[in-house]
């Protein structure tokens, strides 16, 4: 059997000290395989948001084993996490997150010129026609609509040609039929990829598109 994208294997996270200590993830065990599709249901504070930051190396694990794409995060420094995430790991948000004084061309390049890659522009173009945001290209993100900048965002976070794709509530910005719109394209770009995805939500019919789902709860898995 291949090595599982992700492996978490009694992951705890506490932030702060003293008073204000919280214990955020008690003791999570997960696996996601190469090409599988998990979705991770939760309320607002459930700790869903803080499971992906561990998985994407922007937080590290208190107590446990975190190994991503077949390395330890625990003995990575933040210049080989940074490395790992642009070459082999592609990050959706709720936000959107584009440069503003950049084109859509231009944000979905710069994650590729950062990872060393030769032919970012036409990569880039390639992707945002994949996108459907053909003509598009050089239009600021304050002159795209919600839905177009998540295109773009999608199309940045697949550009590089990703193992691992995580998405935090893609669809949080977005009006329903947008939102529905976007979630068959994020499932279509993924399998297209040949990618895993971790998608984190509250939403029942976007849970519905993954091929397994998990709830978290209180910091802890719930099945």
């Amino acid at each position: 059997m291949s090595e599982p994208l992700v492996d978490l294997a009694g992951v705890h996270l506490t932030l702060g000290e003293g008073a204000s200590r919280t214990e955020i993830l008690r003791g999570i065990d997960l696996t996601v395989g190469q090409g599988e599709t998990v979705a991770v249901l939760g309320a607002s504070g459930s700790g869903k948001s803080s499971l992906m930051a561990v998985i994407g190396g922007l937080e590290r694990a208190s107590a446990g084993t975190v190994r991503v794409l077949g390395e330890d995060m625990s003995v990575l420094g933040e210049d080989a996490l940074a490395r790992l995430r642009g070459r082999s790991i592609g990050v959706v948000l709720q936000a959107f997150h584009l440069l503003p004084t950049m084109t859509a061309l231009q944000n979905v390049m710069v994650p590729m010129e950062l990872a060393g890659v030769s032919d970012a522009r036409a990569r880039a173009e390639a992707e945002l026609t994949a996108v459907d945001l053909a003509g598009r290209e050089h239009h600021y993100p304050a002159q795209l609509s919600g839905g177009e900048q998540q295109r773009v965002a999608i199309a940045r976070a697949t550009a590089t040609a990703p193992k691992l794709l995580l998405a935090d509530e893609p669809t949080g910005n977005l009006d329903a039929a947008t939102g529905a719109t976007i979630i068959d394209l994020l499932f279509a770009r993924v399998a297209a990829a040949g990618a895993g995805l971790l998608v984190i939500t509250h939403d029942p019919a976007v849970a519905e598109r993954a091929a397994r789902t998990i709830r978290i709860a209180d910091g802890r898995l719930a099945g």
